[in-house]
């Protein structure tokens, strides 16, 4: 006797196609892919008007819910930030510490560890703090550093945990000898806050960089006779996050970086939250109170201090300004982080808790959680 529901979206998001001809069998509170043919005719059937798709991943995320990983480095808040932008439909982050003191990077790496990989919390992302003070942002000055064998037994400790790892560096700060001993780790080294020279980038990339942070930002502008890192990065085809939220890039350079980057499947959608997702307009951040004005986040120094923007908005983005179609905007906030930690099983709608899936409509302008959707379903209410 088949049990469950069976819902019948307008799409479902798999693989980089908007697949119309599965329906998606909930049973056990779980979601599993069936033709819309073999669907009996007696079955419970909700019809959705909507593209369901995996929720989304976010490899930068830096705090939510009114708490910075820098300033609560404990598994509490990792699940706090996790749960809060949840709520907005990113279910995976990497929880992200900033340049600071020794003792603050090592707790943060304790906490994952204490707190554990799961479908989440995918690992640790540690920007900084080996990076170039020309191109520190908000990075506080006082705590950018040489590259130490603190750092390196910090990364080794991770490791050994089997935790997925992201370490941002600069490569005119860290020689290619030691971005080979970190990446030998099976550490993803991100260049990014640099103004490393297009050669002294390219010696990082062959040394094992694999990835970029927040492409463009935090890095020199692109001149025709000194290409910097950003053109290397983009030649090399290097996996890279951007940030969408029309303040750290200009629309113009998104829309060139996804003509020009050898592999634009590797690009991939970051957040840089912080807590002002889901909590307060303003928070603290090395002594200094970061405000939220007109959709920036800017300290005291006049910097720009992480943004305020969710994966789901930032998809809406990628749509609606960038010009993108809806399926490439997903699969930037989607399939291309997973693939980046090798995680392409998040990916996946067939499987997954239907807490996991997400319902998009009006061109990615509005995001649910799924679950949500079905329990106003299941009650009685309208699922539009």
């Amino acid at each position: 006797m088949t049990t469950g529901t069976y819902i019948i979206p307008t799409a479902i998001y798999v693989e980089k196609v908007l697949d119309t001809s599965h329906a998606v069998h909930v049973m056990d509170d779980r979601a599993h892919l069936v033709p819309r043919g073999t669907v009996p005719s007696n079955a419970r059937v909700i019809k959705i008007d909507g593209i369901v798709a995996p929720g989304f991943l976010d490899l930068q995320v830096n705090g939510g819910g009114g708490v910075l990983f820098n300033d609560d480095p404990s598994p509490q808040a990792i699940d706090h930030i996790r749960d809060t932008h949840a709520q907005y439909g990113t279910i995976g982050i990497l929880p992200t510490v900033i340049t600071d003191a020794p003792d603050v990077i090592d707790r943060a790496a304790d906490a994952v560890i204490a707190h554990g990989q799961t479908d989440y919390v995918l690992g640790i992302h540690i920007e900084g703090p080996h990076i170039s003070q020309g191109r520190r942002g908000t990075h506080s000055s006082e705590l950018i550093r040489p590259f130490d064998e603190r750092t390196f037994a910090t990364l080794c400790r991770l490791r050994d945990a089997n935790i997925t790892t992201k370490l941002t560096l600069a490569p005119e700060v860290v020689d290619p000898e030691t971005v080979h001993r970190i990446a030998k780790l099976g550490v993803i080294v991100s260049i990014g806050h640099t103004v490393a020279s297009n050669a002294q980038t390219w010696a990082a990339i062959d040394a094992g960089a694999s990835c970029a942070t927040h492409l463009m930002n935090a890095m020199p502008p692109l001149i025709n006779r000194d290409p910097g890192p950003v053109v290397a990065i983009m030649n090399a085809g290097l996996a890279c996050g951007i940030i969408c939220d029309g303040i750290h890039v200009q629309d113009e350079m998104i829309k060139l970086a996804l003509r020009a980057h050898a592999h634009p499947e590797r690009i991939f959608l970051v957040s840089d939250s912080m807590p002002t997702i889901g909590g307060p307009d303003q928070f603290d951040l090395y002594d200094m109170t970061v405000r939220l004005t007109e959709g920036q986040l800017i300290n005291s120094e006049g910097s720009l201090a992480g943004a305020h923007i969710t994966q789901a908005e930032g998809v809406a983005r990628l749509v609606n300004a960038i010009g993108l179609n809806l399926v490439d905007a997903l699969h930037m906030a989607i399939d291309a982080p997973a693939n980046m930690i090798g995680r392409s099983d998040l990916a996946s709608v067939d499987g997954r808790a239907i807490s996991d899936l997400v319902m998009l409509s009006n061109c990615a302008q509005q995001t649910t959680m799924w679950h949500a959707i079905l329990e106003k379903e299941w009650a009685g209410e309208p699922a539009q």
